[in-house]
C-alpha cells in the first residue's frame, strides 16, 4: 500500500520560512507527477504547486516567487520550501501522487 507522509509544518511568524517534506513509501514516487495542496479552515482545498517526473514545475499565482517545489527521486521525497510566509498561507498542506494517493497533511500556521 502506498503511503505519503508529510512533515515540516509548524508555527512561524509572518515573513518566516518553512520546508515541508512528503515521503512516499514506495518507488511509485519516481514515476508520478507530485503536487502540493492546502486547505484553510472554512475554505475549499487549493492547489499550490506541481512537479513532474522530469522536474518541470508550476505554481499557483498566490505562491509564485515565494514557494519552491522540488523532488529527490532517490529518497522518494518531495519538498516545498516556503518563504515570506503570510497569515493567509495558514492551512493544512497535503501532498498527492498523481492525484490518486494522498497524505494526511501537515499544519502550517503563520502568525501576524
Amino acid at each position: 500500500q502506498v503511503q505519503l507522509v508529510e512533515s515540516g509544518g509548524g508555527l512561524v511568524q509572518a515573513g518566516g520560512s518553512l520546508r515541508l517534506s512528503c515521503a512516499a513509501s514506495t518507488s511509485i514516487f519516481s514515476t508520478s507527477t507530485m503536487s502540493w495542496y492546502r486547505q484553510a479552515p472554512g475554505k475549499q482545498r487549493e492547489w499550490v504547486a506541481t512537479i513532474t517526473t522530469g522536474g518541470s514545475t508550476n505554481y499557483a499565482d498566490s505562491v509564485k516567487g515565494r514557494f519552491i517545489i522540488s523532488r529527490d527521486n532517490a529518497k522518494n521525497t518531495m519538498y516545498l520550501q516556503m518563504n515570506s510566509l503570510q497569515p493567509e498561507d495558514t492551512a493544512v498542506y497535503s501532498c498527492t501522487a498523481a492525484h490518486f494517493y494522498w497524505g494526511q497533511g501537515t499544519q502550517v500556521t503563520v502568525s501576524s
